[in-house]
């Protein structure tokens, strides 16, 4: 190599973001090229969300920096309370230690405020999934402003790139190196089904829906009604296992889990869990029938086999909309009838707008021999 090692940060606050974030993590701490340090803040280290910092540990990875500051609930004005909060502790970081770079990837809240904290120090960034759009989820201005604050940007798709050159104003360091995920997926061999029923006690021989639900951060304020009608639309699919994934740190969260709680309760095919890690929660794609809610995997991960996807309301409106995708109101009505749609239907097409798989490879090319 002829020097020392480039000192490359990596910005996780969530079980999410981590399970994009793997197959490039393990590269870099293998490659002797790089000295890695993992920066853990949000819900992985909060218990209500099930300390997913134990989940980065069990994949053998140590974990350089820890900052503990989640909101106190899921109010606007705690999530800006914890935004600040957040901003001290990350520039009492960034004060006193230095990068060769820091990578960080998405567009939540507690994201923006790692990466705000760090534009006074001179902190060098680059930004993964940024051009994306979310018009329902107040992610869209954190994202572009991620993206303005960076350096170097990789996008998972043409379009996005586009996106990102728009923002910017010019091309210079913006790469579509396509998706991390599905470069995990491509790597990984997932969980049979008897497998996964000896390590989550579910049987996915049995027809089976997987359904996340995130508030939708834009109009809060619909959120009560939309989880009702989910609730009311799943109560009606009854030959259906339905597992469902609970709702990240957003605005009306805690009231969303608490609503599932209560349905879960009196229904027993309705199974709850905090995490699968991400070997268990796609491998629980692959064998479910369908995907149902409103998150950002039934977009990148479900596209890898295909899987269908019923896509709700406006939280993920403005991504690309892939074959295997079928968008709809919080409407049972509308729910039940693209179900219909689905059970009437062969296997969704295969779509490549997101990269063959080699995402990896091309983010660690960029990495060593660009120069920011």
């Amino acid at each position: 190599m002829g020097g020392p090692a480039v000192k490359i940060g990596v910005l996780t606050s969530s079980r999410a973001d981590f399970g994009i974030y793997l197959p490039l993590i393990r590269q870099l701490q293998h490659d002797s090229y790089f000295d890695l340090h993992l920066i853990a803040f949000g819900s992985h280290l909060s218990e209500k969300f099930g300390k997913t910092i134990n989940h980065i540990l069990d994949e053998g990875f140590s974990v350089s920096y820890q900052i503990d500051m989640m909101p106190k609930d899921d109010t606007p004005g705690a999530i800006v309370e914890a935004m600040g909060k957040n901003m001290e502790m990350f520039a009492d970081l960034w004060k006193h230690e230095s990068f060769d770079i820091v990578l960080a990837l998405g567009d939540r809240f507690e994201m923006f405020a790692a990466v705000a904290s760090g534009v006074p120090f001179n902190v060098k960034f680059g930004h993964i999934h940024g051009g994306e759009t979310t018009k329902g989820a107040v992610d869209d201005a954190f994202r572009n402003a991620i993206t303005h604050m960076s350096i170097v940007h990789f996008t998972c798709t043409e379009e996005y790139r586009q996106r990102v050159v728009q923002l910017k104003g010019n091309e210079m360091h913006v790469y579509n190196t396509g998706s991390l995920s599905l470069d995990y997926l491509r790597q990984t061999n997932l969980l049979t089904r008897e497998e996964f029923l000896e390590k989550h006690g579910i049987d996915l021989s049995k027809p089976t829906i997987l359904t996340t639900f995130h508030p939708e951060t834009v109009s809060f304020e619909n959120n009560r009604r939309h989880a009702e009608e989910l609730i009311d639309t799943l109560d009606q699919l009854t030959r259906y296992q339905i597992i469902i994934t609970m709702p990240n740190a957003d605005t009306t969260g805690l009231m969303i889990r608490e609503k599932l709680e209560q349905f879960a309760s009196r229904k027993p095919d309705i199974i709850l869990r905090e995490n699968f890690g991400s070997l268990g929660y796609l491998s629980c794609m692959k064998y479910c029938n369908f995907l149902l809610g409103n998150t950002s995997s039934g977009f990148f991960d479900a596209s890898f086999f295909p899987k269908w996807v019923i896509n709700l309301g406006t939280r993920q409106q403005g991504r690309v909309l892939t074959p295997n995708i079928i968008s709809c109101d919080f409407n049972r009505d509308q729910i039940i009838q693209a179900v219909k749609l689905i059970e009437s239907s062969g296997n969704p097409t295969y779509s490549n707008v997101y990269g063959n798989g080699h995402a990896v490879e091309k983010i660690i090319e960029i990495l060593k021999y660009e120069r920011f």
